[in-house]
């Protein structure tokens, strides 16, 4: 499967003073979308839903590989935010949906650029997340 690389607009303050903003994603399988459901956390509160989802799908992030749902659930909201929209751009092959768990209406929607910084310069660039890249 291609992983797609990232970097989270705030990042995870370690507790040795680190800050990680570097990761990778892998497109959702069916089984990653299903599975959750069941998990006692999601059935007593459905928003547990996307921290499980996208700890299945995130495999690195910074020295964290695999990504527990405790890890994710350190991260600034912003960067919690940030994960949903590249998971929904990653998986829908088109500009990115609202992430919406199951049984809930559809949240507002998400801006199609993002802010980030380049891991070698510096330079601060907008990513463009409705580009379709099943051309590339």
């Amino acid at each position: 499967m291609n992983e797609l690389p990232f970097m989270l607009p705030v990042g995870l303050l370690t507790s040795d003073g680190h800050l990680h903003r570097q990761g990778l994603m892998r497109p959702a399988t069916a089984l990653d979308e299903i599975e959750p459901l069941g998990d006692p956390r999601v059935q007593r509160n459905e928003a547990y839903y996307p921290l499980l989802l996208l700890a299945r799908v995130t495999t690195r992030l910074g020295p964290f590989a695999p990504v527990t749902p405790d890890v994710l659930a350190a991260l600034p909201a912003a960067d919690f935010a940030h994960l949903q929209q590249l998971y929904a751009h990653l998986n829908s092959g088109h500009a990115p949906a609202a992430f919406t768990p199951p049984n809930h209406a559809p949240a507002a929607p998400l801006p199609d650029t993002v802010e980030t910084e380049c891991p070698h310069c510096g330079a601060v660039l907008e990513l463009d997340l409705s580009a379709d890249l099943a051309g590339a």
